[in-house]
């Protein structure tokens, strides 16, 4: 099973092939490009740099949010035509979930977060039990001190955090837990290796048509969220 990876949902914009015994491929980049400058790019270099055909992979697996709008999207529009195209399913994989999986075998709570802007993070709450990897919170969008608040009162554990949101917040956290709260730099932002290893560990049954790949949405674009509230002034 190969598998084309996609994460478009946050700053950084990920592409990578994976199988069930390795990485084949990976290219990341977190600067200052827009998704839909550097997407298909990516997707072409990685192909030809490695000389595999995109029809060569069996999926496309793509993070499907919560995160950025845009990114979501982008990443969305980037999967589904992909997936149009050469006549292959999609195996949606939620952006936490898939981050928090880049930390592998630890016990301290793991908790990735996107950064949702005025103060707030995407996030859930992860561990590794007994070699098993499970969620154990719903994905929700909360104000980073009351995020980090309840992991105090909730959890004795100690915490890793990653992803854009723990580093925008970084001093909150390092009031909360010092300076080794956050992951280390090559963990701690989305990665599409992680994504596709976590398709295949999902299964061929969480595939879907292009025409059903859909978006997790927590909360309504920032544009919307302004509409409502001059509609409730009026």
């Amino acid at each position: 099973m190969k598998v084309l990876a996609i994460d478009t949902t946050g700053l950084a914009a990920s592409v990578a092939i994976v199988d069930y015994k390795k990485t084949i491929a990976e290219f990341t980049v977190n600067f200052k490009k827009t998704h839909s400058q550097t997407i298909m790019p990516m997707l072409d270099y990685m192909f030809n740099i490695i000389g595999i055909e995109p029809k060569e992979v069996d999926y496309i697996a793509c993070a499907n949010g919560p995160g950025s709008f845009t990114g979501l999207r982008i990443g969305a529009a980037s999967a589904k035509g992909m997936a149009h195209a050469l006549s292959k399913k999609i195996i949606p994989v939620p952006t936490l979930d898939a981050l928090a999986y880049n930390i592998f075998k630890t016990d301290k709570i793991i908790v990735p977060m996107i950064d949702a802007r005025n103060n707030q993070v995407y996030t859930s709450f992860y561990r590794h039990n007994n070699d098993k990897f499970e969620k154990i919170t719903d994905y929700f969008a909360e104000d980073i001190t009351k995020v980090l608040e309840m992991l105090k009162n909730t959890f004795s554990e100690k915490a890793v955090f990653l992803g854009d949101g723990a580093k925008v917040y970084f001093d909150k956290i390092k009031d909360f837990y010092g300076e080794d709260g956050l992951a280390s730099p090559n963990l701690n932002m989305q990665r599409a290796a992680s994504v596709g290893a976590l398709a295949i560990k999902m299964g061929e049954k969480y595939a879907v048509n292009y025409d059903e790949f859909s978006i997790i949405y927590l909360r309504k674009p920032q544009a919307e969220r302004e509409y409502d509230e001059r509609e409730k002034l009026k």
